[in-house]
């Protein structure tokens, strides 16, 4: 009760301005609610029919919700597979199209079922005591392989006295001696793995088909159906070495285990060509950098032979599918913000096929989505843009891509949505060419000024681009221009330009987002006195470090930021990633390196009124780092407040009534110190 309130006495700013402003529909909080999204659309073998993950929000119970749809290739006979009181996901065709995988639950318990399409007719394949993973169909059909985590039970170090019986003793301690030993959103590490099961395609006892101390990746059958390939990392040192992944194949017959690839670096997402006598897989050399790009590569099946097919584009590759005449790869990467689908011969000529893939992040406009290809080569993805979600989409090479469905039509088109503007600008530090884009508040008028907010994303390895984000849309209804871009060591722009912080972040990122202040403030329709700057994880961090660095802000909020690296690197869930890759050296040998690049180094020169956002189990960025600045701005008498989520992961927006409380928060932070409001009463 304490937190509805809460969440309602914050989500009224938002409210006032929508009831406000009646000539304008604008998006509100309680819209965010009745979106909905496309995931993971499977086209059907035939290229006849698309199956998709109709996801959606419930408000009752404030989470999630995924239900299982299905539409024709032309964007005819939209309609629903499963009953719509079934949450479902994961659907995938059989090879001769005639059935339907998906998963489900069952007595509280995820497990796999299968449709037959022509009949509608339904069975539970398994009694699973774990969550499936990665399901996947043999060639032939009458196989289904899949992942799973099998629990291991160590034996205790100690031996308590006996509980007498009716006593309530307190809960018994945990041993930990893992190296990754919690989790973001999942809490500490349940002791066990991930490994490979097989069931036949008609149902039966789940068999088992690695083991060890691994955790192996989701299955691809082999072409004959008696091996499959995964990536894992089984080197003896893969707790101290997470990148060095190898592909792998297990005998179905006698479980023998053989290693396929071994260079030092990732190898990743094994596919098997049409005639089965080829691999293609994604990886590349690892050269502990912070960002290095993802290549695409080709081997013989018995992995000989591997030589890579991508060298000369500089982007990431992933998602990767075989044509059906086995010439090509199809394929998705970002490019400046955008990503896309594209289409790769084995001798090295890339086509693109189609862009806009993603919509799936509903806070912030993250890239993302998923494809498939049928065996006529057409394609079914999910498109996003700036005025809506995921939307299932179709295309084909040489063909322009066809949105299919629109699933928010009665909602956003009743809704004035503040519009999306691509710009560039150059660096104030080495003139390097920036992107980002300038969104305007619904009825916006050239001649007049308004706040502006700085946005900035997190990662720091990632991209924005023009895709909906209803946490951007709800600041500019608020009547305030936004501002999003993508500084050095964003994603989508190539190896050298995401390197360009490689050791050295933050720092000269600050110079790029002042630059793109700037350059907006230069069009003149910016109320200077009024400037906001925002950003979570990554952008928390380079939050920090701005109201650090300058005191042209009116107000900040910090969003679960590192503000000591120091401390860090000793309390996120990923610890060994970070030392290895975003450091030269451990903190104990490098301290200066570590606290030059904190923001708690420069919190004496803060005067900006910050206010701090966190996840009380964000176990990525954990809340002690956000609680450090907090106490440094209060011993300090700047005006600062901090929000805690509870039971929030580093993902605070996992829940809709948590993303709206968040941005409510947020505009009410910078409503309380904007120019010509009300003085505030104490710091």
């Amino acid at each position: 009760m304490r937190r509805t309130a809460i969440f309602l006495a914050a989500l009224a700013p938002l409210v006032l301005r929508a009831q406000a402003d009646t000539a304008i529909h604008r998006f509100t909080g309680r819209d965010v609610f009745d979106l909905e999204w496309a995931a993971d659309p499977q086209i059907a073998p035939d290229g006849r029919r698309i199956a998709f993950v109709r996801a959606g929000f419930d408000i009752m119970k404030d989470d999630e919700r995924g239900r299982l749809w299905v539409i024709d290739a032309d964007g005819g006979n939209l309609r629903p597979l499963l009953d719509q009181s079934r949450d479902a996901s994961s659907p995938r065709w059989s090879p001769d199209g005639t059935r339907l995988l998906f998963v489900s639950t069952a007595e509280g318990k995820s497990q796999i079922f299968v449709r037959w399409m022509d009949s509608g007719q339904e069975a539970t394949l398994t009694a699973l005591p774990q969550a499936p993973r990665g399901i996947a169909w043999s060639r032939d059909g009458k196989w289904i392989a899949f992942t799973m985590f099998v629990p291991e039970e160590p034996k205790p170090m100690i031996a308590m006295p006996d509980k007498p019986a009716g006593a309530q003793w307190a809960a018994a301690p945990k041993y930990i001696d893992q190296v990754v030993y919690r989790n973001d959103g999942a809490g500490y590490a349940r002791r066990g793995r991930r490994h490979l099961f097989v069931i036949p395609a008609e149902g039966g006892a789940a068999r088992q088909v690695t083991f060890g101390p691994y955790d192996d990746g989701a299955p691809e059958w082999s072409a004959d159906g008696s091996a499959l390939l995964f990536s894992a990392n089984r080197h003896p040192n893969a707790d101290y070495d997470p990148n060095d992944s190898e592909i792998y194949e297990v005998r179905l017959a006698d479980g023998a285990v053989r290693a396929l690839t071994a260079r030092h670096g990732p190898d990743e997402e094994p596919v098997v060509s049409p005639d089965g006598a080829r691999i293609a897989y994604a990886g590349y050399d690892d050269r502990y950098q912070g960002y290095q790009v993802t290549h695409l590569y080709v081997m013989n099946r018995d992995g000989s032979g591997s030589r890579m097919i991508s060298g000369s584009y500089d982007r990431d590759v992933g998602g990767l599918a075989w044509a059906r005449d086995g010439k090509g790869i199809y394929f998705q990467s970002d490019d400046q913000g955008d990503t896309r689908i594209g289409y790769i011969t084995l001798d090295g000529k890339i086509t693109m096929v189609a862009n806009a893939l993603g919509g799936l992040d509903l806070g912030r406009p993250y890239g993302g989505g998923s494809f498939t290809v049928a065996g006529d080569g057409r394609i079914a993805f999910n498109t996003v843009g700036p005025d809506h979600p995921a939307d299932v989409a179709l295309a084909a090479l040489g063909k322009p891509a066809q949105r299919l469905t629109r699933l928010n039509r009665n909602l956003l088109d009743y809704r004035t949505l503040g519009s999306v503007e691509e710009v560039w600008f150059p660096s104030s530090y080495d003139k390097q060419k920036v992107q980002g884009w300038l969104v305007k508040p619904p009825g916006f008028d050239p001649k007049k000024k308004y706040p502006l907010v700085l946005e900035i994303h997190g990662g720091p390895f990632a991209n924005y681009g023009p895709r909906f984000a209803s946490e951007i849309q709800l600041y500019a209804a608020a009547g305030n221009l936004v501002l999003y871009t993508n500084p050095r060591g964003s994603t989508s722009y190539g190896e050298t330009f995401g390197n360009l912080i490689h050791h050295d972040y933050p720092d000269h990122d600050y110079d790029d987002l002042m630059s793109g202040v700037d350059a907006v403030i230069a069009r003149g329709i910016v109320d200077t006195t009024n400037l906001f700057v925002t950003g979570g994880s990554g952008g928390g961090v380079l939050t920090a470090w701005i109201v650090g660095h300058t005191h042209r802000f009116r107000a900040a909020v910090v969003q679960k930021p590192v503000i000591n690296w120091y401390s860090f690197v000793l309390t996120a869930d990923v610890d060994v990633f970070f030392t290895r890759y975003w450091f030269p050296a451990f903190p104990w040998d490098s301290a200066a390196q570590y606290m030059r690049r904190s923001p708690i180094s420069y919190v004496g020169n803060v005067t900006t009124p910050t206010m701090l956002v966190t996840g009380e189990v964000d176990y990525r960025t954990p809340s002690s780092e956000a609680e450090q600045f907090y106490m440094a701005l209060k011993l300090r008498q700047v005006p600062s407040a901090m929000v805690r989520f509870p039971e929030a992961s580093h993902e605070i927006s996992a829940r809709p009534s948590y993303l709206v409380a968040k941005v409510a928060y947020i505009l009410a932070w910078f409503d309380k110190y904007r120019a010509g409001a009300p003085a505030p009463a104490g710091p």
